[in-house]
């Protein structure tokens, strides 16, 4: 298995990575935003992202984003290829996006919404923790996102305080990533070959 940063050439993904989006909704039953290619391919440019391959076929994406001036950082659109699921390729790409996180803003509070209960899982071992709306990013521009969920009125109803999604916080500034200097932080690229 390969984990990575995401890089621009592969945007290449970006269309079977909006599939799968979809493919996912419609079969877990629950509300999923739907993904903006242009917007993942941007993730992908920024090294804002992390791809996984298994035996060179496309595995598993996640992307991170950042609000209010990188006081929260939201690791989002977790996805696995239906095929390989249930093989911990989710909670390996979940561990990646975390230490991308940390170590690109190691003074942001990293913050999800789920209905996923292997999700909330995850971030629990990670250690986030269960908040309310209240606690998280209170940006517009993160609300939005939300738009294309089919539970999006229960939010507008609910003035953004709740929904059917878990919020979740993981807000421990005094760990490992905050204690070294940003710049020293290179775990996360893969070995350069000499």
């Amino acid at each position: 298995m390969i984990l990575r940063v995401a890089n621009a050439a592969d945007a290449q993904y970006v269309e079977t990575l909006c599939q799968w989006y979809e493919q996912s909704a419609k079969q877990r039953g629950v509300g999923i935003a739907k993904r903006d290619p242009n917007y993942l391919i941007k993730k992908m440019e920024r090294g804002d992202a992390i791809i996984a391959f298994l035996d060179d076929q496309l595995a598993g994406f996640c992307y991170i984003e950042t609000f209010e001036d990188n006081k929260f950082v939201v690791n989002s659109g977790l996805i696995v290829n239906t095929e390989l699921r249930k093989e911990g390729l989710g909670r390996a790409i979940k561990h990646r996006v975390f230490e991308l996180s940390r170590t690109k803003y190691p003074q942001a509070k990293i913050f999800g919404i789920t209905t996923s209960g292997p999700v909330m899982k995850i971030n629990s071992e990670l250690g986030y923790r269960p908040v309310t709306f209240q606690d998280l990013t209170q940006s517009d521009d993160f609300w939005k996102g939300c738009g294309s969920c089919k539970n999006y009125q229960i939010l507008q109803d609910n003035n953004r305080k709740m929904c059917l999604c878990t919020g979740m916080v993981y807000d421990n500034l005094n760990d490992q990533f905050a204690q070294q200097p940003q710049e020293t932080i290179n775990f996360i690229e893969e070995p350069q070959q000499h």
